[in-house]
């Protein structure tokens, strides 16, 4: 999956950046003026954002200092505009190809297109080492940990693995946890037998990618009966 490798890479950056161009833009507004503080104070991130393109830099009797100021904001309001809306086509094209290639793996519950793909990078960057679920769910740090404490054998989570692939797997066991009925019947479960919430999700996590593995082989599988399913976006 080169393709949605790509586009992950690119639209995280995007996202970065965002990021780093919203942080910008508030800290800009710390050193403000009084006025312009004032008014664009209690806004919400979304709200700031578009107050700063409709600004106006003023006129010449306005200071030079507000003026630059002015400007500023709303070149960093644009930047964060321009990269909200590549992430947001790089997300569009990365689900329609998910949905393409691996419909059953989205169709599952929890699944979106970007932990998907996450999981299919992951896994085809590492073909040659799978021999199986156990060898997947190890690759993405949600295998058991054996611990001894005296007589006592217990297991940790595990912090190796791929951390992308982790924290996919942990957005999917999350999401479960909210709107899935058989997970949560499980977690009360295993709460009420005496496991923390951190065993148990330990436990969903592994269960996902036994289940995320099976989805993707079985896909392959059908894949290769049927090549060229549908057109690369």
């Amino acid at each position: 999956m080169e393709i949605a490798r790509l586009y992950i890479v690119v639209r995280g950056s995007a996202v970065k950046a965002q990021r780093q161009a919203a942080n910008l833009l508030k800290a800009i507004l710390v050193t403000a003026d009084p006025d312009l503080r004032e008014e664009l104070a209690g806004l919400s991130r979304r709200a700031l954002v578009g107050a700063c393109l409709r600004l106006a830099e003023g006129d010449a009797r306005t200071d030079p200092v507000v003026r630059a100021t002015r400007f500023t904001l709303r070149v960093l309001a644009e930047r964060i505009e321009q990269l909200r809306m590549q992430a947001r086509v790089l997300e569009h094209r990365l689900s329609e190809l998910i949905r393409c290639h691996y419909p059953q793996l989205v169709d599952a519950v929890g699944i979106g297109p970007h932990s998907a793909a996450v999981l299919l990078t992951t896994m085809g960057d590492n073909s040659d080492r799978l021999r199986g679920e156990a060898s997947f769910a190890a690759l993405c740090g949600a295998s058991p940990v054996e611990y001894s404490s005296g007589n006592r054998q217990h297991r940790r989570l595990n912090r190796g693995g791929n951390r992308q692939a982790n924290a996919a797997l942990h957005r999917i066991v999350l999401a479960r946890l909210r709107w899935d009925m058989r997970t949560q019947v499980y977690y009360e479960r295993r709460v009420a037998e005496g496991k923390t919430r951190r065993e148990v999700i330990r436990c969903l996590k592994r269960y996902v990618a036994r289940e995320v593995y099976r989805l993707i082989q079985d896909e392959r599988r059908s894949e290769s009966r049927t090549p060229d399913r549908c057109a690369v976006p």
